[in-house]
This record gives structure tokens, sequence and C-alpha cells, in this order.
């Protein structure tokens, strides 16, 4: 698990809205964690002026609202490229909302990463038959919605099974298109 944790999801869109910012804790975190994927340099501090191209006409973001981004971004670098396997999709707590709100914020998610993705898209790079299928898979999903009429406990188990296919794709994209901390940064000894 990673050390960063980001605030509640309701917190997190209480400040975006009282910064005047048309983007979800959803799309913020998708569109990170796409632009991570897609093959963004760990380093890059231009993923900041790419949010905010993308969000707020190219305006920088207030303070409270920046630090969140720069938890989210923290947060999503230590999970694509830890030896966890485990990335954690912002959206609300089921606790909090219903299956609808959830779902509805998982969609905005998985725009966002498709658009991050996008964003870092190295152009004529040949995808892989894997990662052509996860990203069609996604592109798919985002399509889906809930059975309003239908068992509310069984549709909130099938978003789960979702979730967790979701989270899969996005690994599979970012094992081949993400960037990599260096894995030799031990100093190397001259004999």
């Amino acid at each position: 698990m990673t050390d960063t944790r980001l605030p509640l999801y309701a917190q997190a869109a209480t400040t975006l809205s009282a910064d005047s910012l048309a983007v979800t804790p959803a799309e913020m975190h998708g569109l990170i964690a796409g632009m991570l994927s897609g093959g963004m340099a760990l380093e890059d501090r231009g993923w900041l002026t790419m949010l905010y191209d993308y969000t707020n006409q190219g305006m920088g973001w207030p303070t409270e609202a920046k630090t969140l981004a720069m938890q989210s971004y923290h947060q999503l670098k230590t999970q694509l490229t830890g030896d966890d396997l485990d990335l954690d999709i912002y959206a609300p707590d089921d606790e909090q909302v219903g299956v609808v709100v959830r779902a509805e914020a998982l969609v905005e998610w998985i725009n966002a990463f498709l658009a991050g993705v996008g964003l870092i898209g190295k152009q004529g790079r040949q995808l892989s038959n894997d990662v052509t299928e996860a990203l069609s898979d996604l592109k798919a999903i985002a399509q889906l919605g809930i059975d309003e009429d239908g068992d509310m406990q069984e549709q909130a188990e099938l978003l789960e099974q979702v979730c967790e296919h979701v989270r899969v794709c996005c690994m599979v994209v970012h094992a081949e298109l993400g960037a990599r901390p260096d894995a030799d940064e031990t100093p190397k000894t001259l004999h």
C-alpha cells in the first residue's frame, strides 16, 4: 500500500467545487492515472500544465486543489510503479452514496483515464494485443450503466467486479506504456 492517503471523496469534491473547477475528483484522478500509464516521464512536472489545460482552460489551480492533484499524482505513481499491483480508483465510498453515483464516478474515471493516455500518446506507437484489448474493454465499460430497476445489492456486486477489471486493464496499459523508475539505483563500485 502507498503512504499517500487522499481525503474522502466528498471532501475532495467540495475542494474542487469551492475552487470553481469543473472537474470531479474521479476525473482528476483518472486523468493523472492515464497520463502516467500512457508513458509520461515520472519526474516530468509538465503533467500539471496538461492537467490545467485539460480541466481549467490552462489556468493554474488554487493551492488546495493543486495539493489534492499532487497527492493523487504521488499516490498513483507509487501504486503504478510498485510491486504490490494495487491501484485505487478514486470514487465515492459505497456507504456514502448509492451504487448509481459510484458507477457514474467510475465512468468519469475511465473516460479521464483514456483521455490521459491519449494526451501522452506517442504517435505511431504499435500497441500489443493485450493493451489494445484493455483499452477496448475500458471504452466498452464506460458505456455501461446501472439497471436502476434491478436488485441494488446485485448491481453493487457486479460493479465491484467491473472495478476490478478496470484496475487490471489499467495495470496492463501501464505495464506496456508507462514509465518505470530506474531499476538499478545502487551506486556502482569501481575496482
